[in-house]
């Protein structure tokens, strides 16, 4: 079978992205498609199927729906936490390392930018191998939690069911899953993480917003740019009128505000002959 066209870079396409960024330092805004070569799927790539994502409103309403949202993760954690840093992750990693790019900032919730060895990371959406209790605050490894679960459901992770964007995994029958609380005061357990509904923590906002300040130039890397929290960011790099450069698999809600876009994948980009990595 052929390799699909986003496999290989235009060429011209990528040494125009050269010629624009130059030798400039790059702000770097991250999304799914930067972890699908990982085996973690994305809710808006071209072959996506149509997901309904859980709500913080859903989540904190009702005892059920906490339970449905914990009996999928708890079956999704199993591979998620098996998923390894790809091409991608690896080559930020190095470009943070030889200086080459002035901050990132990951939609991505799955830890992988910082197992490749990336250090100054904005996790926008938090992080999924945390879990933050709803009463205390207190906030937790997912690892002990996914043990606990594991000891008042024996055999549950073993069900199967279809991989969902958000590490967890789509199950027919949940209503047998107990669920634990919190350790210290019996509250309820959420993932940290960002919730669709729920606002992203303003300091990392602001954090943000000063890293575009610092950019030279903003690329953008497997984001459709559908929400806000990521939007935003590239609203405020094209007012500076810095050089914007955009990477996905499929049109972005910024495509206007482009010096460039190129219908590509991240790591073929990147590692492309004559690219911006040399």
């Amino acid at each position: 079978m052929d390799d699909p066209p986003w496999r290989h870079p235009d060429p011209d396409a990528v040494q125009r992205m050269h010629q624009v960024l130059g030798d400039r330092k790059w702000l770097i805004l991250t999304g799914a498609g930067v972890s699908t070569d990982s085996g973690i799927p994305d809710y808006r790539g071209p072959e996506s199927p149509v997901r309904t994502p859980m709500t913080y409103q859903e989540f904190v309403r009702t005892a059920e729906g906490r339970q449905r949202y914990w009996a999928r993760a708890h079956v999704g954690w199993s591979r998620m936490r098996e998923a390894r840093p790809n091409a991608t992750h690896t080559a930020l990693a190095e470009m943070e390392r030889n200086g080459q790019i002035t901050g990132l900032v990951t939609q991505n919730v799955d830890g992988l930018h910082q197992r490749a060895g990336h250090h100054d990371v904005v996790d926008l959406h938090g992080r999924i191998d945390r879990v933050v209790c709803l009463g205390c605050r207190k906030v937790t490894t997912r690892a002990e939690l996914h043990a606990r679960l594991a000891e008042v459901n024996p055999g549950y992770e073993s069900r199967v069911g279809d991989v969902a964007p958000d590490g967890d995994v789509v199950l027919a029958a949940t209503a047998d899953f107990r669920v634990a609380a919190c350790k210290d005061c019996k509250g309820d357990l959420k993932p940290d993480v960002v919730f669709f509904g729920e606002n992203v923590p303003k300091d990392r906002v602001e954090l943000s917003y000063a890293l575009v300040e610092q950019a030279e130039a903003f690329v953008v890397l497997g984001s459709s740019l559908q929400v806000m929290s990521g939007l935003r960011f590239v609203r405020a790099a094209h007012k500076r009128g810095i050089p914007v450069v955009i990477v996905n698999r499929g049109s972005t809600r910024a495509d206007h505000l482009a010096t460039l876009k190129l219908e590509a994948g991240c790591a073929e980009t990147l590692a492309s002959r004559g690219g911006a990595l040399r």
